[in-house]
């Protein structure tokens, strides 16, 4: 379980392929306080550490993760969110965040607003609990968000200069394909109305 408040990056320094598995090497400041079968959230996506070196870690995306996310599109030399597994004793700032990415999005426009930055992003509602509501919560690429406007399809953010410059949506471009996990509570209730209510 994590929270979406983004620790620092991590730098990908390789990438190479096992099969139809990939294995990805990152640097990051938090290296050294990392340990073997570590779960780690990397862009919001929870993934396992299974090898350490003196100044990097490496971990290994399957398949099925490979399509159901943005992984299948890292370059080395990318940056990506890092947020280590919540802490039984520690405040919950962001919101309940599994770590298992629910579909991708597409970033359409991003605005500067002299003192924020809007992102609009896109993605196929296909399933009933893809949905977001005005101030409801939001993972983008591993970061606990307010949705600000909601259309079917369709929301948008607001960046504070605190998350823009320490975080990857500075890096993010317009067209570039950003992780999503929607809210865990809306997505129990929805299931739970349509068992009352098939």
């Amino acid at each position: 379980m994590f929270t979406g408040i983004v620790e620092t990056l991590a730098q990908i320094i390789s990438i190479r392929n096992e099969g139809t598995n990939r294995t990805f090497v990152l640097k990051a400041s938090i290296q050294p306080e990392l340990k073997i079968d570590q779960s780690v959230s990397h862009n919001g996506v929870c993934l396992t550490v299974d090898a350490l070196g003196e100044d990097w870690y490496s971990v290994t995306a399957i398949q099925e993760t490979l399509q159901r996310t943005n992984l299948g599109e890292w370059k080395e030399g990318d940056f990506v969110n890092l947020e280590r597994c919540m802490r039984a004793d520690g405040r919950l700032d962001g919101h309940f965040v599994q770590g298992h990415v629910d579909t991708t999005g597409t970033c359409e426009s991003i605005t500067d607003r002299n003192g924020s930055w809007e992102f609009v992003i896109r993605y196929e509602a296909t399933e009933p609990e893809y949905i977001t509501v005005p101030k409801g919560s939001i993972t983008v690429n591993g970061t606990s968000l307010t949705v600000v406007k909601s259309e079917t399809g369709l929301f948008s953010i607001e960046i504070i200069p605190y998350t823009y410059e320490n975080t990857v949506f500075r890096y993010l471009k317009q067209g570039q394909k950003v992780n999503l996990e929607f809210d865990i509570l809306g997505k129990y209730l929805i299931r739970y109305m349509e068992q009352r209510n098939p």
